[in-house]
């Protein structure tokens, strides 16, 4: 958990309704013409609300990942900041189908040339524009309330504090620690070749025995030969 500058913070969530509520003057005045050049009329618009969604993408994560996290109600604070987002992300994206259902008739035939259908897609944009400036006008107002109020400031202290020294149960959960055993190295010394095959004993030549002697003559191997 990294300690920020909450009261900046408060700042930067006052600055996104009165951002959006610029916005939405600038859709209006483009559905009550005649969107003859939907390009340079509503891509302006619709490029800065996707960006004003980036920038409060980045501020959500920055705040769930700080100690307004752990202050009263601080959870359900970032969820109503996602949703709000979320809201800017569709209305820029409203304003994109807004553009394409008015140059749609140089493509296809038979299509509405007619600004309607543009204009019922900026609509519905300036209605998640008022939701998501509504939300961040209530959200920023709740923190500045508890920034200044000394009860509500001790509270969220001791909350931060006690968040502070008490482990993530779930992230406990996901990552047990494992009594798990290193694996055994061998030895290098080891030798993992096969062992060596045995020897062949000697080659002998094989004993030649004498036939005995006939009639009763001695051996000539063992008398010698007769002349």
């Amino acid at each position: 958990m990294q300690i920020i500058d909450l009261a900046e913070q408060t700042r930067v969530l006052g600055q996104v309704a009165p951002t959006l509520k610029s916005c939405r003057q600038e859709v209006e005045t483009v559905r009550a013409g005649e969107i003859a050049k939907p390009l340079r009329e509503i891509e302006p618009i619709a490029i800065r609300l996707q960006l004003l969604a980036l920038t409060c993408t980045q501020q959500v994560t920055l705040l769930s990942t700080s100690q307004y996290a752990a202050m009263k109600d601080g959870h359900e604070n970032l969820a109503e900041l996602v949703e709000a987002t979320t809201q800017i992300s569709l209305a820029a994206t409203l304003c994109t189908l807004a553009i394409h259902d008015r140059t749609e008739v140089l493509l296809y035939e038979g299509a509405d040339e007619t600004p309607a259908a543009s204009r019922t897609r900026l609509a519905q944009a300036t209605e998640e524009v008022d939701r998501a400036a509504t939300t961040y006008q209530r959200v920023a107002h709740r923190l500045s309330y508890r920034l200044a109020s000394f009860t509500a400031r001790r509270e969220d202290e001791q909350l931060i504090t006690r968040a502070a020294v008490t482990p993530d149960a779930s992230n406990t959960r996901r990552n047990p620690q494992r009594n798990t055993k290193p694996p055994v190295r061998r030895r290098a010394s080891q030798d993992h070749r096969a062992p060596p095959l045995p020897r062949r004993p000697p080659h002998r030549a094989p004993l030649k025995l004498s036939r005995p002697p006939a009639s009763g003559r001695p051996c000539p191997a063992s008398h010698g030969r007769q002349r």
